[in-house]
């Protein structure tokens, strides 16, 4: 039987070669002046360029597996300590901004169909200072996220044994992606599958049982607006994967199809499941209810009078933590090749194996990064200055997106004041977390600052 096209193993020979000339030029903008080409013909357009091997079955997929991750299983606490009653309202606003946002990146990413994400697109239509700047909170965020994601598997998976457990899997992920990103995908898709059951299986027990009450889902008067958008900050790092296919854009066949399909499928399939799970954990518990539980999936179904779930849910939590970890460290090795390809980090991490077409180097040493973090470190703020630094991320992808001009782009089509929201979205977000998270995140971005300066001082500009 000949393999569908979505699904096959190497490369394939009609796709977009990412050197090629892009789409016609915007016109000059005052950040960047004429539109550059696209961002894989930055640095050496020499280089060895990564196989485009997945189609949008395997990009919504990976999406999936970054937002639908173990985030679900603990977001909703903190979310409700912050919201009370107006959970649902908070989840709709991460929504809206991620909406925001998932526009932006689909089209820029259509553009632009280069491994690194935002870092490329800011460095594009902004400058190399904006770009690198992008790059360095996903990879230093990120990185501390791996570690801390990685010790959530391990904290599931076998209590007590976190750290080594942790480790295992950090080893065992790189490996697997090392040796393609399709088989990353497989296992990723079997992932979502295994979650998704689980909290359908969650939805029915607490849908159906005794002491969920309709009435807990409407907001009382214990909601206020700043526990609203601290709250929607909260959520929004559980959404924040929905653009992780845009970090493999150099991977993805067709990009400027395939990667606008794949990122709102994503993010629409997640905003329900994540709706779904959230009302039913709100109606069998209540807001205080909510906000005091340790493990809020597998006290919602002791509630629901169906104890027999909880061993399901704390399986699926650690099934889930290790796809967005997975996930993560995916789309941190791609950020980290761009970076190297423009001598922000050593060239060495350039390097694409030639047999599996994967930046092996880059997996490896993200993957040895990670599994020190997580055997020594403790990575619990680690969450608290990420979620600063995604939304910082993705307010320079709505900056971005904001000079690319519809009007001489047809299939852009992206009306401006998608990427004003989007851009004011995060930015509000981003300054109602936790002040212990926005000082840890200011901290991050200006020591990234200093180091591009000394790094300029010393050497040339990159471009």
């Amino acid at each position: 039987m000949t393999k569908p096209a979505s699904d096959a193993d190497g490369p394939d020979p009609t796709a977009t070669d990412p050197s090629a000339p892009g789409p016609a030029a915007d016109g000059p903008t005052p950040a960047t002046g004429p539109d550059p080409a696209p961002a894989a013909a930055a640095g050496d357009p020499a280089a060895p360029r990564l196989a485009r091997r997945l189609g949008v079955t395997d990009a919504v997929t990976i999406g999936l597996g970054s937002m639908i991750g173990a985030g679900i299983f603990a977001a909703f606490a903190p979310a409700a300590r912050a919201a009370g009653s107006a959970l649902l309202p908070a989840l709709a606003l991460a929504a809206a901004v991620a909406y925001c946002n998932a526009t932006a990146s689909a089209r820029l990413a259509a553009r632009y169909p280069a491994s690194g994400g935002t870092y490329v697109y800011a460095r594009e239509r902004l400058g190399a200072f904006w770009g690198y700047l992008a790059g360095w909170c996903f990879v230093v965020g990120k990185t501390a996220s791996c570690g801390a994601m990685a010790l959530t598997v391990g904290a599931y998976a076998w209590p007590g044994h976190e750290r080594p457990v942790a480790v295992a899997a950090v080893v065992a992920l790189t490996v697997l992606s090392a040796l393609g990103v399709r088989k990353a995908a497989w296992l990723t898709r079997v992932i979502v599958a295994a979650v998704l059951l689980v909290l359908a299986a969650v939805v029915a027990a607490c849908a159906t049982a005794d002491p969920a009450d309709a009435a807990r889902l409407r907001p009382g008067g214990d909601a206020t607006a700043d526990g609203l958008l601290q709250a929607a900050g909260l959520l929004f790092f559980a959404f924040a994967g929905y653009a992780r296919v845009a970090t493999l854009g150099e991977e993805v066949r067709d990009p400027a199809r395939t990667i606008p399909r794949a990122i709102p499928l994503a993010l629409g399939v997640t905003l329900v499941v994540y709706a779904a799970v959230a009302a039913a954990a709100l109606a069998v518990l209540g807001a205080p209810g909510l906000a005091g539980a340790g493990a809020p999936l597998a006290d919602a179904v002791r509630a629901a009078d169906a104890p027999a779930l909880a061993p399901a849910v704390r399986a699926a939590a650690a099934v889930a933590a290790l796809g967005s970890l997975l996930a993560l460290t995916l789309g941190v090795s791609r950020t980290a090749l761009a970076m190297a390809r423009d001598r922000h980090l050593p060239r060495a991490l350039t390097a694409v194996h030639p047999r599996h077409a994967t930046p092996w180097r880059a997996e490896l040493a993200v993957g040895a990064v990670v599994a020190v973090l997580a055997a020594t470190a403790d990575l619990r703020g680690a969450i608290g200055f990420s979620s600063f630094g995604v939304l910082f991320y993705y307010a320079l992808a709505n900056a971005s997106a904001w000079t690319l001009h519809p009007e001489r782009a047809p299939g852009e089509r992206l009306p401006r004041a998608l990427p004003a929201v989007g851009l004011t979205g995060c930015l509000l977000l981003a300054f109602t977390l936790p002040a212990v998270s926005v000082l840890t995140g200011a901290g991050v971005v200006a020591a990234g600052t200093a180091a591009y300066a000394a790094r300029r001082a010393r050497t040339p500009a990159p471009r």
